[in-house]
């Protein structure tokens, strides 16, 4: 087989890409051995002889799969996350989602006669003040003043 390297050199100059992404026609081979200027070769280029390859570049399909994944909550297990223990949800943001339930809670007992006005704002300020942990917590504060009116 004949020696192309420096045709294949001159490709690349001409395409502006390197050595290995220049495709030569294996059936034109004479043609281009004998192309020994730039203006021969951009002649073979124009013909369809020599070509540039096309990058490869890498495959996103396995990170789709994994972002997809990520959206229903999957992946995020204990050996996932970086940071401190507060740094997926913030301190401030579990406080929020805590008291909206407690405040929905104490509605809706108020709204259905099972706590007067005064022990709704009672149980509105400790709620305010971080005194109740949680619903059940709650709850049983409730019951406590029950079992005291009766």
């Amino acid at each position: 087989m004949t020696n192309l390297k420096s045709q294949k050199r001159m490709a690349a100059e001409i395409l502006g890409v390197g050595k290995k992404r220049v495709w030569i026609d294996p059936n034109r081979v004479e043609d281009i051995s004998m192309a020994i200027m730039k203006d021969d070769i951009r002649e073979l280029i124009e013909e369809g002889a020599i070509k540039k390859k096309t990058i490869k570049g890498q495959s996103r399909g396995r990170a789709r799969k994994i972002d997809e994944k990520k959206k229903k909550g999957r992946r995020s297990g204990h050996g996932k996350r970086k940071g401190k223990k507060h740094s997926k949800i913030s301190k401030k943001e579990k406080w929020i989602t805590k008291v909206r339930a407690q405040r929905k809670k104490l509605k809706q007992l108020r709204d259905e006669g099972e706590i007067t006005r005064s022990e709704y704002r009672k149980l509105y300020k400790k709620s305010k003040g971080g005194e109740i942990r949680d619903l059940k917590h709650l709850e049983s504060l409730v019951a406590q003043t029950e079992g005291a009116k009766e």
